[in-house]
């Protein structure tokens, strides 16, 4: 079937609409939804209106999304879990005293790190204390303006790290699968530039 689209707001401007989206999907008699990558894959709000319209949300689940969304609550749930992180602060810093706090306790070098970030935005090193205040600062401006939070946490700061990522795809039959892993570890300003598989 055919979907009438407003052209003033583009593609773009359409895929964002999310109740346009899941008309869409009814309309057509469509069972499933698959997000895409990034934008609406991220989006709790649209996966849990795409639930409670009795249509299948191909991806986490909205309460998944949002758990994963605040890199405060998932570093928690990994703890939680038993999974082994990075040391750092055990939850916001929520001023500069706090910060020095952490950073006195993990040692130097720190990275700060907005709670809502992602695509290397919010982050700042602080090499040692005299960086801090500054690298502090910058991360949290940086998180409010990107992401509309100013929420930023610590971690010990990591010179020669090696990012990997599995990704799993499993089904609600209980069917499991990796695609293996890849190496993401060639960045540039904490941005992925290439993706090894």
């Amino acid at each position: 079937e055919s979907y009438e689209l407003d052209a003033s707001q583009g593609v773009l401007g359409a895929y964002l609409d999310v109740g346009k989206g899941v008309e869409l999907a009814k309309s057509s008699g469509a069972d499933a939804i698959h997000p895409g990558y990034g934008f609406l894959s991220e989006n709790a709000d649209f996966a849990e209106m795409v639930a409670e319209h009795g249509i299948k949300f191909i991806g986490p689940t909205a309460d998944h999304i949002r758990l994963m969304g605040d890199k405060i609550t998932a570093k928690q749930a990994a703890r939680d879990a038993g999974i082994p992180c990075v040391p750092g602060s055990d939850g916001e810093v929520t001023d500069f005293e706090h910060a020095k706090k952490w950073a006195n306790e993990i040692g130097y070098p720190v990275l700060i790190k907005a709670a809502a970030g992602g695509g290397g935005r919010g982050m700042k090193v602080a090499e040692d204390p005299a960086g801090l205040e500054e690298a502090y600062q910058f991360a949290r401006t940086e998180a409010e303006l990107a992401f509309g939070n100013g929420a930023v946490y610590i971690e010990k700061f990591l010179s020669k790290p090696r990012h990997i990522e599995v990704q799993v795809l499993a089904d609600s039959h209980g069917n499991v699968v990796h695609l293996g892993e890849r190496d993401c570890s060639l960045q540039r300003r904490h941005q992925k530039v290439l993706e090894e598989a």
